[in-house]
């Protein structure tokens, strides 16, 4: 079992079923699954991605600058971030959301030793609002505050795929699934799990990376668990 590790949840898993915004049973069911883990004495970080209220494509449909439609992709992870929280609240963990841009009526600043203490405490802290600055992925801002906190895992969780595969399994039932990769592989194959950017990173740093399918109950307990699930990236 993981003693602490770094959560990803992606904008798109919290939207459910819907086609935009938040599904709160969704957010509840995806809360439970951590408290689950939480339960078991696992130090959890989280980041949270904002694809379901503001997405790159919709920025370039209306010829918006890069970097001021980075900023609202940002804004979005705090809402998500603010709605997660609300709902692990309401399964009785304690949560601080931790904000990268200053909006301190609504969240704490990112402050990366404040943030290790309220690990140790026993808190779940909700990294939102990127790196502060645009032109950095939420995968690249997952990967920097998962080596910042000195987590031993990212755990990577996805809307309804089992991992990574290689290639689109919505278009093609050949696919294959990989139960393990480098990230050496997936550079070299350009396969679709994070960017370039947020990829180098894990290599540089020695970070794990499980990929995993978070709509089944229990999945994100299994993989803090260090079960075998998903597929499972590492350095070599």
């Amino acid at each position: 079992m993981y003693n602490r590790i770094l959560l990803k949840i992606s904008g798109e898993a919290l939207k459910g079923e819907t086609p935009f915004g938040i599904d709160p049973q969704t957010v509840k069911a995806i809360a439970n699954q951590i408290k689950q883990a939480h339960d078991l004495g696992v130090e959890i970080g989280i980041v949270v991605g904002g694809g379901n209220i503001w997405r790159g494509k919709t920025a370039e449909g209306l010829g918006m600058e890069r970097a001021q439609a980075d900023y609202m992709g940002m804004l979005a992870t705090i809402m998500n971030g603010l709605a997660v929280q609300d709902a692990l609240e309401q399964t009785g963990v304690q949560t601080r959301v931790m904000s990268a841009l200053s909006v301190d009526e609504v969240c704490e600043p990112y402050i990366r030793r404040r943030a290790i203490r309220h690990l140790e405490k026993g808190r779940v802290c909700i990294f939102v609002g990127g790196l502060g600055s645009p032109y950095f992925s939420t995968d690249t801002a997952c990967i920097l505050r998962a080596t910042e906190i000195e987590a031993e895992v990212v755990l990577m969780a996805k809307n309804n795929t089992e991992g990574v595969y290689d290639s689109d399994p919505r278009t093609n039932p050949n696919a294959k699934l990989y139960e393990t990769l480098t990230f050496s592989e997936i550079l070299a194959k350009e396969l679709q799990v994070m960017d370039s950017t947020a990829a180098s990173l894990c290599k540089d740093n020695g970070l794990s990376l499980i990929v995993f399918n978070m709509n089944k109950d229990g999945n994100i307990l299994k993989a803090a668990k260090g079960e075998k699930i998903g597929t499972l990236v590492t350095v070599k």
